[in-house]
């Protein structure tokens, strides 16, 4: 695979790509050095968000090699977050009841992290294997899931069909989008299933991405940006038909997408009627860029506006949560460690006692919150605010909290309802 500066559609090899929007030069979200570390040379590289007219997708305009963003010691974990925990178990609820599962039935996760998905169908009495790159797999063995150390490509699918059989399901939740040469990784999955599995995406979901302003998932480890659409387009393409399509909250707004071969699946109205809402609301065409584009650029400077008031009266500012996306809105707005004092995060976190990639921002154990009680804080995972604002006033915080996007505004303290 060769990585760099995308030429035609990662999906149908169509030229005509139009810019969406460009962001500047960022870093990996992952490469974040020590506090107290001088600092020294890094990788940055473009972010544009572009648009093929002819099969609809949004993709990034740039490909960085995997072995860069995904180090060894990545420091995300799925079982981590509340919304993701609930969002699994319902997934494996959802599975038994239109696929059906027994107890000889195989799971396989593409991208299984710590092996929280797979929890569920471990638990409800199915076989599972997970195929994870990166050292959170070990979590998952010591949980008893068994998992591949490698990325997803055909020498593993054929050591999971070797070692384990053929799945039933196989599901690939909030990594659909990171893989290099999706037509190869449908190849295997398409491959993994055989004629008779389903196969299962999670992907964030472009309608809300547009709708809830989310410019700042546009990084370098999410290469596509899908819509039901495009997704169709591509998942066609291999003769996986889709059959079911469910809109679900996880990462500010995603799309479960359900598709398989076979005809035992009939295609509910849920396809249709998805496919309908985003033609009516202009996704088929490029007529959503210039308003996303120009509300963007609004978002940001109201941002500046807003902090800049706090920041005359010497007020500190600290963040709270350090996501993949706050690296994006941090370089993008030009927040740097004369605006944002620090950021907190849970003890044990393995983003503590780092900076925020790009920057002098250090990440904090969030006691340090409670111990200084700053006038403010920043959420930089500000798409599950309700949760975060209830938690922080639960464990003691009496300040106000700055909610950046889409509409940068202030929740005061006393308005939140525990």
């Amino acid at each position: 695979m060769d990585y760099g500066v995308v030429e035609k559609c990662q999906i149908c090899g169509a030229t005509d790509l139009r810019p969406v929007i460009f962001l500047g030069y960022l870093p990996p979200v992952n490469s974040m050095r020590p506090v107290g570390a001088k600092p020294d040379k890094e990788f940055w590289f473009p972010a544009e968000m572009l648009y093929c007219a002819a099969c609809h997708l949004a993709q990034l305009g740039f490909s960085v090699d995997p072995n860069i963003l995904f180090p060894p010691e990545y420091p995300y974990t799925s079982g981590s977050t509340r919304i993701l925990r609930e969002n699994f178990a319902d997934l494996h609820g959802e599975v038994r009841e239109r696929v059906g599962l027994s107890a000889d039935d195989l799971v396989v996760d593409i991208g299984s992290n710590d092996g929280t998905l797979l929890g569920n169908f471990k638990e409800g009495g199915c076989r599972v294997v997970g195929i994870e790159p990166t050292l959170t797999g070990e979590i998952a063995r010591a949980r008893g899931i068994p998992t591949l150390t490698t990325f997803f490509d055909r020498r593993s699918v054929e050591q999971v069909k070797q070692q384990y059989g053929t799945p039933k399901v196989v599901t690939a939740a909030n990594v659909f989008a990171h893989i290099n040469d999706v037509h190869s990784i449908v190849e295997g999955i398409e491959e993994l299933v055989g004629a008779d599995g389903v196969f299962i995406s999670e992907s964030h979901y472009l309608r809300d991405l547009i709708r809830t302003l989310q410019y700042d998932t546009i990084y370098h480890e999410h290469l596509r940006y899908y819509s039901l659409t495009s997704l169709k387009y591509l998942l066609d393409a291999h003769g996986l038909r889709i059959f079911h399509a469910k809109r679900i909250p996880t990462h500010g707004g995603s799309i479960r997408v359900y598709a398989s071969k076979s005809p035992a699946y009939p295609v509910g109205d849920s396809v249709a009627r998805i496919l309908q809402e985003e033609a009516a609301e202009g996704l088929t065409s490029d007529a959503w860029i210039g308003e996303f584009r120009e509300r963007v650029t609004r978002s940001k400077l109201e941002l500046y506006e807003l902090v800049n008031h706090l920041k005359r009266d010497r007020q500190p500012i600290y963040g709270i949560g350090a996501p993949s996306r706050a690296s994006t809105l941090v370089n993008y707005v030009g927040l740097d460690d004369g605006i944002l004092d620090c950021v907190m995060e849970i003890k044990g976190s393995k983003k503590v006692d780092k900076y925020l990639p790009g920057t002098n921002i250090p990440v904090l154990d969030e006691a340090k919150l409670y111990a200084d009680q700053p006038p403010h804080v920043l959420l930089l995972s500000w798409h599950i605010a309700d949760e975060l604002c209830r938690n922080l006033k639960r464990h003691g915080y009496r300040g106000d909290f700055i909610v950046p996007l889409p509409e940068p505004h202030v929740i005061k303290n006393d308005e939140i309802v525990l």
